[in-house]
């Protein structure tokens, strides 16, 4: 039986994968959680990252879809959140952005474009 290609995402689903992977740093959160499951401190040390600022990112992946965190207790009783990639696959294609723009909500229409200068205060 073919496979059937997943449905075509939503244009805010869309907007919120393309903006959360429009970042360096979370491409490579990904890319690090790809080759093993990790919390956050030894991810931040991996990383080279603060944890405050990494969790920040996290968020950011979860909230797109693109990764999942679970709370685990370790054997010393200490809460513990491990991320995992989820499983994704988007295909990007003019006929995809233009079927995407057409679901786009009017929240997402009106958000204004942010300056160069707001996007690094971000990271």
């Amino acid at each position: 039986m073919p496979e059937v290609p997943p449905p075509a995402p939503t244009g805010d689903a869309l907007l919120r994968v393309l903006s959360a992977l429009g970042n360096p740093h979370r491409m490579r959160i990904v890319a690090a959680l790809l080759e093993s499951r990790n919390y956050v401190s030894a991810l931040a040390r991996e990383i080279g990252m603060s944890r405050p600022l990494l969790h920040m990112h996290l968020q950011r992946l979860e909230a797109a879809g693109l990764v999942v965190g679970t709370l685990e207790l370790a054997e010393d009783g200490k809460a513990m959140k491990y991320f995992d990639v989820t499983p994704f696959f988007y295909e990007l294609t003019p006929d995809v952005v233009a079927r995407a723009a057409a679901t786009l909500t009017d929240a997402e229409r009106a958000q204004p474009e942010k300056t160069e200068a707001e996007k690094e205060e971000a990271k």
